[in-house]
C-alpha cells in the first residue's frame, strides 16, 4: 500500500511529489540531494518540505508496524472478529489504534479484574442494564466467603462497569474532545519549596488554556515540576465531563442508575481523565518539543552560517584575569604556529608580547572569546597601534571549553593542553564558523532553550539535519575540509570522510572530483550523493569548482560546444551565459529548474553564501550598574526564542527584547525581524538588579 495518498493530507503536498521523494529516499538519496539536483522528480519542493515527508513516512511506517503487533495478538486470543481487524486496518492514528486495542490489552491487576475473579461480572452486567430497582436484594445473590457483604458486592460490580466505561471508544472520544476544547493548564507550589523553587516564581499560580499555552511556559513548568517544585495538571472542567458520561451511560431510574452514576463518576476520575490527561500532557509536550526544537535549529542555522573571516592569519585568545589570556597564532589554513599567555595586570609585557607575536607571524586579524575578560580584553588592544593592519572581532566563545576536552580536540591536539585546544577554536570559528562549529555537539553551542527537557532523539535529529543542510548549502573545500566537516556532507558519513583524508594523506590534494572513486567504500551511489556539494579550487576542470553536478558536465560541454567556446569561458563570460537558451536544453529528467541552477553555478563559481565578517564595537558599559532606562546602545542578538531576542550589550548578562517590544508593528516570529549576530541597536527599558534582568526595546529606533 502506498503512503503517498496517506501523507498527502498531512502535508499539504500532492501524493505524486509524496511518491516521488520517498522512492529517492529508499534508493538512498539525502534530503540535499534531493533538493537541489532532483527538482524535476519532485516539482522543486524544498529540504522543509522533503523533511515533512520523511518524518511522516517514519510515522506512518511506526503505526503500521504497531497495527500488526496489535493484530497479532488479538488474533492469539481467538478474539479477531472481521468487523475488529476492519477498525484496526483503517485507524489512522496511533490513538485510535490504542484505543481499539485498549480492552484487549493484556492488564496488570486492576479493580476490575480482580471483581471478576470473585464472580461479579454477571452482577455489573445486571446493574449496567439498568431495569433492576432492588439492586441489594440483586447483590445479595453474589455474597461469598470472597465477597462478604451486598456492600462489596456492589463496589465490585462499580468497578467493573467503570473500567467498561473507561474502555468505551466513544467515551473516549467525548473526553478526548473535551480536553481539546476546554483543557486548562494548572501549575501549583509545592508546600515548603518556596525558597528553593525561586526561579519558578512566575509558576507558582499559574492557568491558562493548553491550546493557548506557548512552548516555553509549558516546558519551564515541565521542568519545574520534575525538580519537584511545581505541581502540574492538565484538565477540562470535571463537572461538565461526569454530565455528558452520565448522558452517555446513565439510561435508566431507581437503585441500579444510581450505581451507573456513581460509577461513570469513579470512571472520570480514577481511569478516564488520568488517560486523557496522560495523552494530552504526551501531545502537548510533542508540540512544545517541536516548536522548541525549530528554534533551536534555526539560531543554530544562522550560527553555522555566520559570515567567516576567511582564510586570514589570525591571532586567537582565550580571555581570562587570574590565569591569563591564551594566546594562539594560526596560519591561513587554521594550523597552529605558536602557544603563549599574557596577563592584563601587566599591560607593558602584555603588549609587547602581542605585538612581537602580530609582527612575527603576520597576524592580519585577532579572535577575542567574549566570557569572563572579554570586554577588557577588547580594550586592551583596541589601544594598541599595530605597525600593519589588524581587525580585532570578538566572537561568542560558547562550547569552546566543551571543545578543547573532547576527543576531536585531543585527536587534533595531543600535546596540547585545553586552554590551548580553545583559543585554537576561538581563532578558527572566526576564520569559518561552519569548519569548526561542527566539531561540538550542538546542543552545547548555547543557541536555544530547553535543550535538556525536549525528546532527545528528536533534538539530535533536527539538529544533525540543520548541520548536514548548512555544510551542503555553503560547499566545501575537497582538499582542506576536516574529516568532521566532511562527515556532514551529503552521502558520506563518518568513515567515508576518514578514508577521503587518508586518501588526500597518502595521495596528494584532489585535482578532480572523479577521483573521489578511488577513495576506500566511496562507490557510484555515495559519489553521486556527495560530488556536487564539495569543490576543487584551480581544478583542470572547471566545472569541479561550481555547484554543477558531475552527471551534467556533458549537458554543459554540449552548450559550450553549440555558442562555439570551451566551459571556462562560459564561466568567465557573462555575455555568452547571457546568449544560452535554455528552453533549447530541457529533456527527460532536465527542466528549466535544472538548467537554471546549472546557470547559476556558472555565474558564481566556488560561491559562499555567507557573506563575509564584520567588527562590531559595544557602547562604553560594563556591568548593570551602568544602565539606566533611556540608555541607546548597540548589541550583539546572541539568542532568539518565542518569546522573544537575547542582545549582548557588553554586560555580564544578555538583555532581552520582548517579542512585544522587537518592532513598531505586530511580530508573530521573532525571527521575522532578528537573525542570531545581528547587529542591533537598542534603548534600555528596565534593569531589575535583584533579578540580574535586562529589559530592551527595539520600537522607535
Amino acid at each position: 500500500m502506498s503512503y503517498a495518498p496517506r501523507i498527502a493530507p498531512i502535508t499539504g503536498i500532492p501524493a505524486r511529489k509524496i511518491e516521488s521523494v520517498i522512492q529517492l529516499l529508499e534508493g538512498g538519496a539525502t534530503i540535499p540531494f534531493i533538493a537541489r539536483y532532483r527538482k524535476e522528480a519532485t516539482g522543486e519542493l524544498d529540504e522543509v518540505q522533503i523533511a515533512e515527508i520523511q518524518d511522516a513516512w517514519k510515522k506512518m511506517q511506526e503505526l503500521d508496524k504497531r497495527r500488526e503487533t496489535i493484530l497479532q495478538s488479538i488474533e492469539e486470543q481467538g478474539k479477531l472478529t472481521p468487523e475488529l481487524r476492519k477498525k484496526i486496518e483503517d485507524a489512522a492514528t496511533m490513538t485510535e489504534l490504542e484505543d481499539l486495542y485498549l480492552p484487549y490489552r493484556p492488564k496488570r491487576k486492576t479493580r476490575a479484574t480482580m471483581a471478576i475473579e470473585k464472580g461479579l461480572e454477571p452482577l455489573a452486567k445486571r446493574i449496567f442494564q439498568q431495569r433492576d430497582r432492588e439492586v441489594e436484594t440483586l447483590a445479595a445473590q453474589f455474597i461469598t466467603d470472597q465477597v462478604p457483604t451486598v456492600e462489596d458486592a456492589l463496589q465490585g460490580a462499580r468497578d467493573i462497569i467503570a473500567e467498561w466505561i473507561s474502555e468505551d471508544l466513544k467515551a473516549r472520544d467525548k473526553v478526548r474532545r473535551l480536553f481539546d476544547r476546554g483543557a486548562v493548564i494548572s501549575s501549583r507550589l509545592v508546600k515548603g519549596k518556596e525558597d528553593e523553587g525561586a526561579k519558578y516564581r512566575d509558576y507558582f499560580d499559574w492557568s491558562e488554556p493548553l491550546a493557548k499555552c506557548p512552548s516555553h511556559r509549558l516546558l519551564a513548568m515541565r521542568r519545574g515540576e520534575d525538580e519537584g517544585f511545581l505541581r502540574v495538571s492538565v484538565a477540562p472542567e470535571e463537572e461538565k465531563a461526569v454530565e455528558d458520561l452520565e448522558y452517555m451511560f446513565v439510561t435508566g431510574y431507581g437503585e441500579s442508575a444510581s450505581e451507573v452514576r456513581t460509577a461513570v463518576k469513579d470512571s472520570y476520575k480514577r481511569l478516564l481523565q488520568p488517560s486523557i490527561e496522560t495523552e494530552f500532557r504526551n501531545s502537548s509536550k510533542e508540540k512544545a518539543d517541536t516548536e522548541a526544537i525549530r528554534v533551536f535549529a534555526e539560531n543554530l542555522r544562522q550560527l553555522l552560517l555566520s559570515a567567516p573571516l576567511g582564510e586570514k592569519r589570525v591571532m586567537g585568545i582565550d580571555p581570562g584575569f587570574r590565569t591569563g589570556c591564551k594566546v594562539v597564532c594560526l596560519d591561513a589554513s587554521g594550523t597552529l604556529l605558536k602557544y603563549s599567555a599574557i596577563f592584563l595586570h601587566n599591560p607593558f609585557e602584555a603588549q609587547a608580547e602581542v605585538e612581537h607575536l602580530v609582527d612575527k607571524f603576520q597576524i592580519e586579524a585577532i579572535s577575542v572569546g567574549n566570557g569572563t575578560a572579554g570586554r577588557e580584553t577588547m580594550d586592551f588592544l583596541r589601544k594598541i597601534k599595530f605597525e600593519r593592519p589588524v581587525e580585532i572581532f570578538q566572537v561568542n566563545e560558547a562550547g569552546a571549553s566543551i571543545y578543547s576536552a573532547s576527543e576531536v580536540a585531543r585527536e587534533e591536539f595531543p600535546k596540547e593542553d585545553v586552554t590551548v585546544r580553545g583559543a585554537v577554536s576561538i581563532g578558527r570559528r572566526l576564520m569559518d564558523p561552519l569548519a569548526e562549529l561542527v566539531k561540538i555537539d550542538p546542543k552545547s553551542i548555547g543557541v536555544g532553550q530547553y535543550q535538556h527537557d525536549v525528546n532527545q532523539t528528536q533534538l539530535k535529529d533536527g539538529l544533525d539535519r540543520t548541520v548536514e543542510s548548512c555544510v551542503n548549502a555553503v560547499g566545501i573545500n575537497l582538499n582542506t575540509a576536516s574529516k568532521h566537516l566532511l562527515t556532514y556532507v551529503s552521502g558520506l558519513g563518518p568513515v567515508l570522510a576518514k578514508n577521503i583524508v587518508d586518501y588526500r594523506t597518502e595521495n596528494g590534494a584532489f585535482t578532480k572530483r572523479s577521483d573521489l572513486k578511488k577513495v576506500a567504500r566511496l562507490g557510484d551511489k555515495a559519489f553521486e550523493q556527495c560530488a556536487g556539494f564539495l569543490r576543487i579550487r584551480d581544478a583542470k576542470n572547471p566545472l569541479d569548482n561550481t555547484a554543477v553536478h558531475p552527471e551534467r558536465y556533458a549537458l554543459v560541454e554540449e552548450i559550450a560546444a553549440d555558442l562555439g567556446c570551451k566551459v571556462g569561458d562560459l564561466i568567465r563570460d557573462r555575455e555568452k551565459r547571457a546568449a544560452i537558451d535554455l528552453k533549447k536544453y530541457v529533456r527527460g529528467d532536465v527542466g528549466l529548474p535544472t538548467l537554471k541552477d546549472i546557470l547559476k553555478g556558472l555565474e558564481k563559481p566556488g560561491l559562499d553564501p555567507r557573506g563575509a565578517a564584520k567588527a562590531f564595537e559595544f557602547a562604553n558599559v560594563r556591568s548593570l550598574e551602568d544602565l539606566y532606562p533611556g540608555m541607546i546602545l548597540p548589541g550583539i542578538v546572541n539568542n532568539i526564542t518565542n518569546f522573544g531576542a537575547f542582545v549582548d550589550i557588553g554586560v555580564k548578562d544578555s538583555g532581552l527584547v520582548h517579542v512585544s517590544q522587537l518592532a513598531d508593528k505586530f511580530v508573530r516570529d521573532p525571527m521575522e525581524v532578528v537573525s542570531l549576530g545581528q547587529h542591533v541597536t537598542v534603548r534600555v527599558v528596565e534593569v531589575d538588579m535583584v533579578r540580574k534582568r535586562v529589559a530592551l526595546s527595539m520600537k522607535n529606533l
